[in-house]
């Protein structure tokens, strides 16, 4: 993985997982145990349904720039797709408490959008790759133009 999409990333998910925590010792508070627990896991559903589809989107971007929109598109109804089989399988247990789970798991994505966004406008990417044919300082640039006669 190149530099800035690493760097984008690890920008991403910090603050989400920092989020988590916090989510996880509120919920713990709240709702006890099974709150936590249920913090526990939309953070790392969060982390591994976004990261994962940051890391596929950012794979298409390189190979094949002219799909790039609709594979974003075709990603997050994916990721919206995965989530609710997530829920619907997770949808009466006892393992942790579903209130705590959903609002972690709400909160953390919005944090996760808003970190990845503020990652992405404050790195320089090139967006027009440099032509490497263009010409050195001691070639004469090429002259353009219609011709004027007379």
């Amino acid at each position: 993985m190149p530099s800035n999409d690493a760097r984008i990333l690890l920008q991403a998910a910090v603050p989400t997982v920092a989020v988590g925590a916090v989510a996880a010792v509120v919920s713990g508070v709240v709702a006890g145990g099974d709150g936590a627990v249920g913090a526990v896991v939309a953070t790392l559903v969060v982390i591994l349904f976004m990261g994962i589809g940051l890391y596929v989107l950012q794979r298409t971007a390189k190979s094949l720039p002219h799909l790039f929109q609709a594979m974003g598109l075709m990603l997050y109804a994916a990721q919206i797709l995965l989530l609710f089989v997530f829920l619907s399988i997770f949808k009466n247990t006892t393992l942790f408490n579903p209130r705590a789970f959903a609002i972690t798991l709400v909160v953390g994505t919005l944090v996760w959008i808003a970190a990845q966004t503020r990652a992405h406008m404050k790195a320089k990417i090139l967006y027009v790759e440099p032509d490497s044919g263009t010409p050195s300082k001691g070639d004469k640039p090429e002259k353009r133009g219609p011709r004027r006669e007379g």
